[in-house]
């Protein structure tokens, strides 16, 4: 009786298998036409570049994000003054170590180039849910990069032709330790193709105030610093693969003028002489260890020490 009744459930087993439920084909996937994935198009953002939401953005910019980022961080800007020599639209091209250097760029710049400036974020983070799409485009005047090879709503072309001026982080994702990555080539082959300069935008701090896998600013109200360089344009026959490695030069000369002087920083970048952005190579935790110091503050301020102790 044991034999036959364990055969039976071999046999019921067996069939199991092998039946079509629901609507499963009787054709082997390996053998089924190959379909093209359907396409979604990512998170449209142009509402927020309409009037209503401009209004709506300077209110909260102005009269709650400022007051908010003024209570939790002190500031250095330098640099500003090249902004008197442009026009509009730039490509502003900054290092990425923290979500804190989205508003520290945008607070640090004169209203007039604050209102027209949009910041390139990417698809598969901030435009993965609707609420997460709708408060980063209005508060931050966000549009999707999608780093998956999606279809793009706005594309950055478009956001320039338009008359407004971007800001992206090259690296495409923020510092694990607080050094600076790789560059990517989108900023300048955003330059070459639509004519229009890279301001290089270099700023320290921000990973000692909120490194990554931190959701609020540390106690203390951390140092930040900024610097704006001077606006590159592509060369005559220069490629957009020889362009890029020039705004990473710019921005890294940017890091040692702001770690030492103008002139020393100057001196070491004619030479070849900068300083490696990417930091050095030793062990993991030292790097975080020197990223999370703050930059020294001006005044009787009292200086912070790494992780966050003071």
């Amino acid at each position: 009786m044991s034999s036959f009744i364990s055969g039976g459930v071999s046999d019921l087993k067996r069939t199991a298998r092998g039946w079509r439920w629901g609507r499963r084909s009787l054709v082997p996937r390996s053998a089924e036409p190959y379909l093209l994935p359907a396409q979604q198009t990512v998170f449209p953002s142009d509402w927020s570049r309409k009037r209503p939401a401009m209004a709506v953005r300077e209110v909260v910019q102005k009269a709650g994000l400022e007051p908010l980022f003024r209570s939790q961080v002190r500031t250095k800007v330098e640099g500003l003054d090249v902004l008197d020599r442009i026009e509009g639209p730039v490509i502003f091209a900054a290092n990425h170590a923290s979500h804190l250097d989205t508003p520290l760029i945008l607070l640090s710049l004169p209203d007039e180039w604050r209102r027209k400036t949009g910041v390139a974020a990417a698809a598969d983070y901030f435009f993965d849910t609707w609420w997460r799409a709708v408060g980063s485009s209005l508060f931050f005047n966000t549009f999707p990069i999608d780093r998956r090879g999606g279809s793009m709503a706005t594309t950055p072309g478009e956001v320039l032709a338009d008359g407004w001026s971007l800001v992206i982080f090259p690296e495409g994702t923020r510092s694990k330790d607080g050094w600076m990555g790789n560059f990517r080539m989108g900023a300048a082959f955003l330059a070459h193709e639509h004519g229009v300069p890279v301001v290089p935008v270099a700023h320290r701090g921000t990973f000692a105030a909120m490194p990554r896998g931190q959701g609020w600013p540390s106690p203390g109200r951390r140092q930040l610093t900024i610097r704006f360089g001077e606006p590159l344009r592509p060369r005559e026959g220069e490629s957009v693969r020889e362009f890029a490695p020039r705004i990473k030069h710019a921005v890294a000369t940017l890091l040692d003028e702001d770690r030492s002087t103008w002139w020393e920083a100057r001196r070491r970048a004619a030479t070849g002489a900068t300083p490696d952005p990417g930091g050095p190579d030793v062990a993991q935790w030292r790097r975080v260890w020197e990223q999370s110091q703050s930059p020294a503050a001006e005044g009787p301020a009292r200086r912070l020490r790494a992780w966050g102790r003071r």
